[in-house]
């Protein structure tokens, strides 16, 4: 018989210290500001909050140096503050959110638009638009609850690209968590990726990639050539 596979978990660097976080499932939530809502044709309204997923290993570090992604002409950026919990819970209210919350950290939820866009339009699923290799990446975690309010930032090649505010989300991130909780039981280790404001924009081979978040470490990425 064939011997069992060694599988490592996935994990991503605490800010400060030389432990990791260990990553058991990735959510996100979709038109989160409304500026990004507009801009994808969806209504800013406060409507109930939409999930998908990205599989754990789809994690990659700051610093770190990707092949482009395959199947697509038209990958696309979306910077956004993740939250990663280190408590659990089903049908959890907004009050207690906060208190589930390890730390938080810049991320990048990169999208093949193209396929997502076929997929819409097929009524089909939107995983080999979300859920693809290297679709996550993530900068240090700051151990505690994220700020409220404060700038949301990418840049490529040094051009600014996005420039929010964390206080334009439509749904706060308690409540975006106590809704989650309604849908799945959440678990230690589970990041929430929690939507993105206005200025998505393609990105292509040999570009580098600043995703900041005030407080909080930066996540930088580069597609080879």
């Amino acid at each position: 018989m064939m011997a069992l596979p060694k599988v490592e978990v996935p994990t991503i660097a605490i800010a400060g210290t030389t432990q990791r976080f260990p990553v058991r499932r990735i959510f996100c939530v979709g038109q989160n500001y409304a500026d990004h809502a507009r801009e994808m044709g969806g209504s800013p309204d406060r409507e109930q909050p939409f999930f998908f997923s990205k599989p754990a290993d789809a994690v990659v570090e700051s610093g770190a140096t990707l092949p482009f992604p395959i199947q697509t002409n038209n990958l696309h950026h979306e910077v956004e503050l993740v939250v990663a919990l280190g408590a659990g819970g089903s049908d959890v209210a907004v009050a207690d959110a906060g208190a589930m919350i390890f730390g938080h950290a810049a991320g990048i939820d990169l999208t093949r638009r193209d396929l997502q866009a076929d997929a819409k339009a097929k009524g089909r699923p939107w995983d080999m638009a979300k859920g693809f290799d290297a679709s996550a990446p993530v900068g240090a975690l700051t151990p505690g609850a994220p700020p409220t309010a404060g700038a949301i930032t990418l840049r490529v090649n040094g051009d600014l690209r996005q420039n929010g505010d964390l206080s334009q989300m439509i749904w706060n991130v308690a409540e975006v968590i106590s809704k989650l909780s309604s849908y799945v039981a959440l678990a230690p280790g589970d990041l929430i990726f929690t939507g993105t404001p206005a200025g998505v924009g393609p990105i292509l081979p040999g570009e580098t990639l600043v995703a900041e978040i005030a407080g909080t470490a930066p996540v930088e990425i580069r597609f080879e050539p």
